[in-house]
């Protein structure tokens, strides 16, 4: 039976050896070049460090080359937003990456980059899956990647001191690296691995290292950089020897931050932080582009600065196409993906990362104490997010049945307050009279049900979690 592949929110992602095959992957590697027909400008092809990432990289490779595309193929482990900033600064039709982000180990994928460098509209994704299609009917062309590198259609190349360069202009590295930071890595076993040692290695700023071997099966780890899936990284922090501890996701899009106290500073809080620092200690001004899943904090910081703030549906291609639209300050979204203006319109981990070690060097504080300030500023705010998990046989079918039956009966309060406003353009998000919210999403990618809230404290959200998940009739409490 021939598979269908589907892109979910970002990319192809399937079980290695179940659908993740070569003759899949060369399958969409066909659909991409068949997009890209009468392109004469090169296609980027990078890899995380997941199982055969380099080997499924150069089955990419080699398809392309064999319909005459000429192939800029990383040479290293890469992370995604480097790819990304490379489609950009080597002036290509687009890009490839293999990678599952932050799935479990099982997974592999491909990420699809146009050439400007951020996520593919649901249009390109839809050519995408209907070339990839015809290419699971009809065939591939190939051919041996030795010959193509030989050859010359295919062409190794180093993307990191571009990269860095790059970092440069959006960060002062010189005085990063002379400020006398210590800064603890989580790369969890990712494409990120060793990047902060690198980028600020030759001063008085020094980085530890936690995980950043290649480990294709993460040791065990679920390598998205949130409080449950860190335990080793918060306690290290606990100990208070560092400033700050930056995590990153499997492929390096996503940044996760931990104080110098060990308290996981949670991804809205994140998405505020940022909001303030370009805002208020950098002085600049413009939109700022969020996911329907993060935080009010934003709002009431753009009513204070006067800037204008967007909420979208979840997903880069959503956010990043209205960041290039008004040339926005800022794009984020819960999951820990953020994007700043003069950049790529693309998470960027590392960038993230770097942009909050710059934020401690500028206040000049703690990180602790700059997130007293945030609250000084726009007042508590308290969030979770509980993960529902189910067995991906039927999950499309669950999926649809539980968008039917909130459609049909929709709560009117929840947790005692009356629901003023519903939104279901992406999941169904709930808008209390006391300011707080709630959301049930079904993921695109994984088959998983996430239950969101935000209010003024932790009791409160964990209230409205369980009131919707009993509305939902789904088990409460789960992570």
């Amino acid at each position: 039976m021939t598979a269908t592949i589907r892109f979910g929110t970002d990319g192809w992602r399937a079980v290695v050896a179940d659908d993740f095959t070569y003759a899949n992957v060369g399958a969409v590697a066909q659909g991409v070049a068949t997009y890209l027909r009468g392109e004469s400008r090169p296609v980027v092809v990078g890899h995380d460090s997941r199982y055969c990432a380099e080997l499924f990289a150069r089955e990419v490779a080699r398809v392309l080359a064999a319909n005459g595309r000429h192939v800029i193929l990383l040479d290293r482990v890469t992370p995604t937003p480097t790819v990304s900033w490379t489609v950009v600064q080597r002036h290509a039709a687009g890009g490839v990456v293999v990678t599952a982000s932050h799935n479990p180990m099982e997974f592999n994928g491909l990420k699809y980059k146009p050439d400007f460098g951020g996520s593919a509209s649901p249009e390109v994704v839809a050519e995408l899956e209907t070339n990839t299609a015809a290419a699971l009917s009809s065939g591939v062309k190939t051919m041996s990647f030795e010959d193509a590198l030989r050859g010359g259609a295919v062409e190794l190349f180093d993307p990191l001191p571009s990269y860095t360069e790059q970092l440069g202009r959006m960060i002062d590295l010189s005085r990063l690296r002379g400020a006398g930071l210590k800064i603890m890595h989580e790369s969890m076993y990712g494409a990120g691995a060793g990047m902060f040692s690198r980028i600020l290695e030759g001063g008085s700023t020094t980085v530890t290292e936690l995980h950043s071997e290649r480990n294709p099966g993460f040791g065990g780890m679920h390598p998205e950089p949130i409080d449950r899936y860190m335990p080793e990284a918060m306690a290290l922090m606990a100990e208070g020897h560092h400033d700050v501890g930056i995590a990153n996701d499997g492929d390096a899009d996503r940044v996760g931050v931990i104080d110098e106290t060990g308290r996981y500073v949670n991804q809205l809080e994140v998405m505020a932080l940022f909001s303030m620092y370009l805002l208020e200690k950098r002085g600049q001004r413009g939109d700022i582009v969020r996911s329907l899943t993060t935080t009010n904090m934003v709002d009431a910081l753009g009513r204070r600065f006067g800037v204008t703030v967007h909420e979208m549906p979840v997903g880069f291609k959503y956010i990043g196409a209205v960041m290039m639209e008004k040339d926005a300050l800022l794009g984020g979204e819960e999951s820990g993906g953020f994007a700043f203006r003069g950049h790529i319109p693309e998470r960027d981990g590392i960038l993230a990362g770097l942009m909050v070690a710059d934020m401690i060097v500028e206040y000049q504080l703690p990180l602790s104490r700059i997130l007293d300030h945030l609250v000084e500023l726009v007042g508590p705010h308290a969030y979770n997010r509980r993960d529902i998990r189910f067995d991906r046989d039927g999950y499309e079918d669950r999926k649809a049945e539980t968008y039917r039956r909130i459609e049909e009966h929709p709560p009117t309060e929840l947790g005692g307050s009356k629901v003023v406003r519903t939104r279901n353009d992406d999941g169904f998000k709930f808008y209390l009279e006391d300011g707080s919210w709630a959301l049930v999403r079904m993921s695109g990618t994984e088959p998983l049900m996430r239950v969101y809230s935000e209010a003024a404290d932790s009791q409160r959200v964990d209230e409205l979690l369980t009131a919707l998940e009993d509305h939902l009739g789904v088990p409460s409490g789960h992570q």
